[in-house]
């Protein structure tokens, strides 16, 4: 099988495009010197996270001048997401960083006046039409598709500079904000999309560059077509834990109970859908935009001696070409040998185990307890803090598992309240959300807006807001608690808990301003609720 050549430099989940690239029959050759590069026919630099890491990384590996000279070749190149970021000048996320220079430009962070930051989920990637040639398929890009975007920073466009200069552009609109969204020269093609993580579109992309067809004509599939922006996500969400014979198992909570009703004291068997791996692949079937693998027992047990979910994991990213979330006992921890092992430690193995981010639960609540105590000081030691610095904080989801607390009045609480249309149990009107910890089970003197004003500070990337009051119950979101989180914080919010039917997405989407929503054992197809185009 041919070759291609990938520079890992320990870049958040690289092993997806690994598996991409292989289910397109190539073999994956590793550069793990910078003197390897010069053996490349065909170079990809993938990457997440921090420009000034990602090219501090390169500095001190020594393959800038190796990469520029691949650049100055005309063999093929490759560059994703950073990979693309890192061909420009330079970026305002690391002012006094140098970019490779291959491309005029600089990036500029999103503006979050109207919009959450960072720009996360499916959008367009659409010829410019100074880049002419609009009847035919760049490297396989096409207006009609959507392609998975995760970014802080882009390189705004301005009409005809990049074209003047050769480029072949194509762009993508977030809020007022145009950016590229790929950029194509001779021997060089880059996206800020991942393709590896953006279905059948992005797979077409690949194979294009790995065939080296840059321009072909599509019957009908190429016109122009209105850039309709980021379109809202639908999150499928396989909670595993392991049943009664010790098998990992997906299974669904009703208020956070996960077993059979039963008239015994103990209760009834864990309720199994299915097997973790299968589900995943199904849900992708019918469209699902992301998956997220939630282990929700983690806080029993150590990951590190834990490999089923790892195994799980791997298994899934060979096939399964969207975005994967992974959570559960992503803290630190006393191993079995009495050794610390920090939080930073256990992503990296589900990162490189296929996990594209990791959702952190209960350590969150007691990162945030800390940060109150220290006035509000940022510690560098977190969970949160540590994975966002090394991976991005795109890589790292907050999950949120609040309860309602009804009061007759605000002043019979400190705690932030809202005034609500589901009155309770003694017709109270008001109500706040208590944090909980350990799966619902222990409520915490910590309200949601706390929580979310300190790991947003903390540099969280997304909240997976739960409710604790709405699991199980196929009644529909908990419109109000998402209102009012939205309003409170810039970075986007998975609204969760309570979908049973299709109508409830849309009920979730038009009457809130969440940036995606996730369902839990919904046994109707996602192909119903979905919104991207991956074909």
């Amino acid at each position: 099988m041919p070759v291609v050549h990938l520079l890992d430099y320990v870049a958040g989940n690289v092993r997806s495009l690994a598996n991409a690239i292989e289910s397109l029959g190539y073999t994956i050759a590793w550069v793990k010197d910078p003197r390897d590069i010069e053996f490349a026919e065909s170079l990809i630099l993938p990457g997440v996270g921090h420009f000034g890491h990602c090219l501090s990384q390169f500095s001190e590996g020594g393959y800038l001048e190796p990469i520029r000279h691949h650049l100055d070749s005309g063999k093929p190149f490759l560059g994703i997401c950073v990979g693309l970021q890192a061909l420009f000048e330079g970026s305002a996320e690391s002012p006094t960083v140098p970019g490779l220079r291959h491309i005029s430009g600089r990036l500029a962070k999103f503006s979050d006046t109207d919009k959450s930051v960072p720009h996360i989920g499916w959008n367009s990637s659409t010829l410019s039409t100074a880049s002419g040639n609009q009847s035919k398929s760049f490297y396989g890009l096409r207006n009609g598709s959507k392609y998975y975007y995760v970014h802080s920073y882009a390189v705004p466009y301005e009409q005809g500079h990049l074209e003047q200069r050769g480029w072949t552009v194509a762009t993508a609109s977030y809020g007022d904000e145009q950016f590229v969204g790929a950029i194509g020269r001779g021997n060089v093609l880059a996206t800020q999309f991942h393709p590896e993580k953006s279905g059948t579109a992005g797979l077409r992309v690949l194979k294009a560059f790995l065939e080296l067809r840059r321009w072909e004509t599509v019957e009908g599939e190429c016109l122009p077509r209105a850039d309709q922006g980021l379109t809202k996500r639908i999150i499928a969400c396989l909670d595993v834990r392991s049943n009664d014979n010790k098998d990992l198992v997906v299974t669904k909570g009703d208020q956070y109970d996960v077993r059979e009703k039963s008239d015994s004291s103990t209760g009834g068997i864990v309720r199994n859908f299915g097997k973790p791996v299968e589900m995943a692949q199904r849900y992708y079937d019918q469209g699902a935009d992301e998956i997220t693998f939630l282990n929700i027992i983690s806080f029993r047990n150590c990951p590190l001696v834990d490999p089923l979910m790892l195994s799980i994991l791997e298994q899934t990213a060979k096939s399964v070409f969207v975005p994967l979330t992974v959570g559960g006992g992503i803290r630190d921890i006393i191993d079995d040998n009495g050794s610390m092992v920090q939080a930073l430690e256990i992503a990296t193995l589900y990162f490189k185990s296929g996990a594209d981010k990791v959702s952190i639960g209960s350590d969150a609540v007691t990162a945030a307890e800390e940060y109150y105590r220290n006035g509000k000081q940022l510690s560098g030691k977190t969970a949160i803090e540590m994975i966002s610095a090394a991976y991005g904080n795109q890589a790292v989801v907050v999950s949120v598992d609040p309860r309602r607390v009804y009061v007759r009045s605000p002043i019979e609480t400190s705690h932030h309240t809202i005034k609500t249309i589901h009155a309770g149990p003694d017709g109270e009107t008001f109500c706040w959300y208590q944090c909980t910890v350990r799966g619902g089970r222990e409520g915490r003197d910590m309200d949601v807006q706390e929580l979310v004003f300190a790991v947003e500070a903390m540099g969280a990337g997304e909240i997976l807001l739960n409710s604790i009051d709405k699991d199980g119950s196929n009644s529909g979101f908990d419109l109000e608690l998402i209102n009012e989180v939205k309003r409170w914080i810039k970075i986007p919010v998975i609204s969760s808990s309570g979908a049973g039917e299709p109508t409830h997405f849309a009920d979730v989407f038009e009457q809130t301003a969440t940036d995606a929503a996730l369902g839990a054992g919904m046994h109707r197809s996602f192909t119903e609720a979905t919104t991207a185009s991956k074909t």
